[in-house]
């Protein structure tokens, strides 16, 4: 397949390399992190070229990897009018995201207790296949959750009135109809609020070293200094929003037929963005993002009643805020420029951020001067990264930029190469306490089967969509 070299960190594939392209497309990433992507990020990235409606191009982070239709890492914009929305385009754990929260603590409070810190966090914020949390709901409650997201969790005492500005959307897209959402996708969701699920997820303490504050201005506006304790959570709607994905994939498959579209991978079924089965599986993805939402909010709250129980202080008095949550598994409708026309799209991100630059409404006003704050999670050995938004993202990428370090090897090759009770010694080694739901499940996230995430963060800051503020260094990390 011809590659074109735009600049050392932009490369196109022409629409004449496959039949049915409709727009180029165009991947991020340095000579050396495009040799190391696997193929199908290639095949992915020029299926989704050919998508009904898609706008300018269909593009892929330097994190990118094969995924589910498209490539994890892949952002792709369509017209609202005669575009399309796809569920393979959004992934199965809708609202998959990163949130981040401040503490006033230095690592020379907080290490000499990390190992106590990590037991408590372990048993009160519940993680793994099935696990189910303590906020018991009823039909009628999860429906309220699906629609009002972190509203509903701050009325219910799980927040804080200043939480809600701090999250993308505020924490509740608008639209969200529970009708929409199967039986099964209900019960499999209802007793998950407060959970980290398995796989990549995680919930991790890190440290602000000070080699490691880029912007210090932006940190400073962002409430980060140095040897400063962080947390960060990673999690999204769990086994509700993978049922909502799996219920309108069945419906998706008629609806082609019936609009007459063919997709060259079954994994793109997708439906016209205007159509009743597209405006319905939208309306259930707000549902099953806004549970994700919530779902964040609740480990939220444990977090403040654990580090509480740990130090002895009031979650306030130790200025336990949220710096910002994102979410990098989900379609939005927005405004951006397209041959210097305004237009309303359907922004599908899958595995990749939103990167809203300086001015732009939606940032909080908090850090409208500086742009959107970006979360970027890497392996557990190796750290993560808070960043802002640029004016350049806006022109270039629908404002957004990747969403981690993204794989190298597979689950079951990385724990071939090591054993989980290795690792965990070999990481306490080096000053991370970890507690894992299994070794086997631990092995699969070693850092080695991960991209060298630094490498993936500059891609983006030299491209100019992104802008590092600070690295983070992980002390102690609780795995899914």
């Amino acid at each position: 397949m011809e590659v074109k070299k735009i600049s050392d960190y932009i490369w196109e594939i022409p629409t004449t390399e496959k039949e049915g392209m409709l727009v180029p497309a165009r991947i991020y990433a340095t000579e050396k992190l495009l040799r190391e992507m696997d193929a199908g990020v290639f095949e992915q990235v020029t299926n989704v070229a050919c998508l009904p409606g898609i706008q300018k191009y269909a593009y892929c982070m330097p994190d990118g990897h094969w995924g589910y239709g498209f490539p994890i890492g892949g952002v792709a914009a369509f017209s609202k009018e005669d575009g399309v929305i796809s569920p393979g385009g959004i992934g199965f754990d809708i609202n998959c995201g990163m949130r981040l929260i401040r503490t006033d603590l230095t690592v020379g409070e907080v290490r000499p207790r990390i190992r106590e810190l990590v037991n408590l966090l372990f048993e009160i914020v519940p993680a793994g296949v099935g696990s189910k949390g303590f906020v018991k709901l009823s039909v009628e409650e999860f429906k309220q959750v699906m629609v009002r997201g972190v509203d509903w969790c701050i009325e219910k005492g799980y927040g804080w009135e200043e939480d809600r500005e701090r999250i993308e959307e505020n924490g509740c897209i608008e639209g969200a109809d529970p009708s929409k959402i199967s039986e099964k996708a209900i019960s499999r969701g209802i007793a998950q609020l407060g959970t980290l699920g398995s796989g990549n997820h995680y919930l991790e303490i890190q440290i602000a070293t000070p080699d490691k504050i880029f912007d210090r201005a932006a940190a400073k506006a962002l409430g980060i200094f140095e040897n400063q304790a962080l947390v960060m959570v990673h999690c999204g709607s769990r086994g509700f929003g993978h049922q909502v994905a799996t219920d309108y994939l069945r419906v998706f498959d008629a609806a082609m037929r019936k609009y007459g579209i063919t997709v060259r991978d079954r994994e793109l079924v997708c439906a016209p963005f205007n159509s009743p089965e597209g405006q319905d599986y939208f309306k259930a993805m707000k549902c099953a993002a806004n549970a994700a939402f919530a779902n964040r909010q609740v480990i939220v709250h444990r977090l403040r009643q654990g580090f509480s129980r740990i130090f002895g202080r009031k979650p306030e008095d130790m200025g336990m805020h949220i710096i910002y949550d994102v979410a990098h598994n989900v379609a939005k409708l927005e405004m951006h420029e397209v041959d210097g026309v305004e237009k309303e799209l359907v922004v599908h991100r899958k595995g990749s951020t939103r990167c809203f630059g300086p001015g732009r409404r939606e940032v909080p006003e908090i850090y409208r001067n500086i742009g959107q704050p970006v979360i970027v999670g890497g392996s557990m050995e190796t750290g993560s990264y808070l960043l802002v938004g640029t004016e350049k993202a806006m022109k270039e990428t629908f404002g957004s930029t990747m969403h981690g370090s993204g794989r190298t090897m597979s689950r079951t090759k990385a724990k071939h190469e090591v054993k989980g009770s290795e690792l965990k010694k070999k990481m306490e080694e080096a000053g991370i306490i970890v507690k894992a739901v299994s070794n086997s499940g631990l092995a699969e996230e070693a850092g080695f089967a991960y991209k060298d995430i630094s490498e993936v963060v500059e891609t983006m800051e030299l491209a100019g969509i992104s802008r590092k503020v600070v690295e983070l260094k992980p002390i102690g990390n609780i795995k899914g």
